[in-house]
């Protein structure tokens, strides 16, 4: 299977995914990623839309714990980290955050994605935004994704290998230490 049939497939499973199954799915995702990852204190994460992983309520938390957030923004082939702020309709119909981006170290990237493979490697969108900023980035790198979003298929030589995933079901790692 390409990852352009890849994409079609996940995003119409995720479009059909109950919603009450999602909502127990989601929930158990928060759960795991904070018990996983409460002693961070940087993050620079993603701004769910339509069906991904909801991250809404996990940087709601975030932010009320005072950690630094931070939201990806669309600057003509690349994402940058801004601090999280008022936020804005950016590029593909996402809200972005206003503001100067951030420079320095952040403790854990969480990404979109999907599909992953059992290597770690993640499809996304197709833009190659995440992965270019992942190159740079010595975060540790989380996707947030559901069971069923684990699919085999042949990575590129440019994708980046997540550290872990957290799905519904548990937390799946990828070589790297365990953080």
């Amino acid at each position: 299977m390409t990852k352009s049939d890849l994409r079609l497939k996940l995003k119409e499973a995720r479009k059909n995914f109950n919603s009450a199954d999602r909502e127990r799915a989601d929930r158990s995702i928060y759960n795991l990623f904070f018990e996983k990852f409460i002693r961070e204190q940087s993050f620079f994460i993603y701004n769910s839309f339509n069906f991904e992983v909801d991250t809404k309520q996990i940087i709601s938390r975030l932010v009320f714990l005072g950690k630094q957030v931070l939201l990806p923004r669309v600057e003509g082939e690349n994402i940058i980290p801004v601090p999280f702020s008022t936020t804005e309709i950016g590029a593909f119909g996402i809200e972005e955050p206003e503001g100067q981006a951030f420079s320095g170290d952040i403790d854990v990237a969480v990404v979109p994605l999907l599909a992953v493979n059992s290597k770690g490697y993640r499809t996304g969108y197709g833009g190659g935004y995440y992965d270019r900023y992942l190159k740079t980035s010595s975060a540790y790198k989380v996707g947030l994704g559901y069971f069923f979003q684990i699919e085999e298929f042949e990575n590129d030589d440019w994708d980046v290998r997540l550290d872990c995933l957290i799905t519904e079901r548990g937390i799946i790692y990828f070589d790297r230490d365990k953080k």
